[in-house]
């Protein structure tokens, strides 16, 4: 089989190994590759996704792999890029958060045969320690100072730290130790500020099994765009997974308003075609600069992966009826989707002058006049030049909605009372 790394490394996926030429004969034949998932939240978002798609990509590449859905973890909060203490989740909200990224992660990763992959919990091996088995058999190697030594530990010694939140270095570290014995996993991987924990997993490994063990482990960049704000954070928070709290629309807004050069770069990390695809997409993107042909690329394969190819292109003819302003087909959930932040209620029978006045696209008559004689006012797409016109239930989309445009970009959404 063809060795992954020198494809990764193109694509700027590997931050850190814990020994480059270590891993690269270990994936010189198939391994057993895991990686962890924080159910913090009820579903994951476009940062995590970063994680999901390396999954993907060794799973495509031949290798059988883990996702660990952090159970037990998740009871005690990881400590890395955190400034204070994290506020525990009770027990069913972290039960449903579980199988929430569970179910989450199905969508993502063949499950059609356990060789291939396997989804587990760490709550099933976790939870049946003792206090008297976890210091006995795994506190004991880690000493205390070359815990103090870790990025993720030593970034939090003067905000504090507690107990709780030091641990968790080796309750991960026994993940990776059980998963080895367990299903013969060798290699570990995590994003960046992971790279703490992974070293400890395999410290405890080599220590328990004997230095001559074969097991290894890399990191993957905490991806930022070209202002150094983390990937997948929108104005309103958090870009999801789950179209119910990110819509796929919203998802390849924000993908298609990328900067070209970060454009270019996200579709090295996330797409799936082959290398010379993706650099003929970019070549054709720096010679057309302005088609966004880079970031109509990524938009549409990052949507049809996540969402389904339905949503994305939906999310293609909503974007292109909002720019071309042929809105009449659009469905009304599209409507609300794409202005329902706009959205102003009044009463039917209003001139259109007056109703432009009363959605605030005109200041006054006059200014409302010179829009309607200067054609360039449409109602639900047709352009109105008549000055008597009366907006009225007719005029409405789905007998609720009238979408009204002023020039190319000033749009308002009127509904009925």
């Amino acid at each position: 089989m063809q060795n992954i790394i020198d494809e990764l490394k193109y694509r700027g996926l590997i931050k850190d190994f814990s020994n480059e030429d270590e891993v690269r004969k270990l994936l010189e034949t198939p391994q057993t590759i895991y990686c962890g998932f924080d159910p913090s939240a009820s579903s994951m978002h476009l940062g995590n996704f970063v994680m999901v798609s390396m999954l993907m990509r060794l799973q495509r590449a031949g290798h059988r792999i883990i996702a660990v859905v952090g159970g037990a973890t998740g009871m005690i909060g990881d400590p890395s890029g955190k400034s204070k203490e994290r506020n525990l989740l009770d027990k069913d909200a972290l039960a449903k958060n579980t199988l929430a990224i569970k179910n989450q992660l199905e969508r993502f990763i063949d499950l059609s045969d356990p060789k291939k992959g396997i989804i587990v919990n760490n709550y099933d091996w976790i939870s049946k320690l003792s206090v008297l088995d976890y210091l006995r058999d795994y506190g004991k190697y880690f000493p205390i100072n070359y815990m103090l030594s870790k990025d993720i530990v030593a970034s939090r010694l003067q905000s504090g730290i507690s107990y709780t939140e030091f641990s968790y270095m080796i309750l991960q570290s026994i993940d990776f130790l059980t998963l080895y014995k367990n299903e013969h996993c060798t290699i570990q991987i995590g994003g960046g500020d992971q790279w703490g924990n992974l070293t400890s997993g395999l410290e405890l490994i080599r220590k328990t099994l004997g230095n001559d063990t074969e097991a290894g482990c890399f990191t993957v960049p905490l991806l930022l765009d070209s202002n150094g704000k983390k990937f997948g954070k929108s104005e309103g928070g958090a870009l999801y997974l789950d179209g119910r709290l990110t819509s796929a629309y919203k998802l390849y807004q924000f993908l298609i308003n990328s900067g070209d050069d970060d454009a270019a770069r996200y579709l090295k990390i996330f797409s799936f075609k082959s290398i010379p695809e993706i650099e003929a997409t970019i070549k054709e993107h720096y010679e057309n600069l302005g088609a966004r042909i880079a970031q109509k690329a990524l938009a549409y394969e990052i949507v049809s992966i996540i969402h389904g190819e339905a949503k994305a292109k939906e999310a293609v003819e909503m974007s292109q009826a909002l720019f071309s302003g042929n809105v009449k087909n659009l469905s009304k959930e599209n409507i609300i989707e794409l202005l329902g932040d706009l959205e102003v209620k009044c009463e039917e029978g209003m001139l259109l002058e007056d109703l432009l006045i009363f959605i605030k696209a005109a200041s006054s008559k006059r200014e409302a006049r010179e829009f309607i004689n200067g054609n360039s006012v449409s109602i639900n797409g047709d352009k109105v030049t008549d000055v008597t016109k009366v907006i009225t239930k007719k005029d409405a989309l789905h007998d609720e909605y009238v979408i009204v445009r002023r020039g190319k970009k000033n749009y308002y959404l009127v509904k009925f009372n």
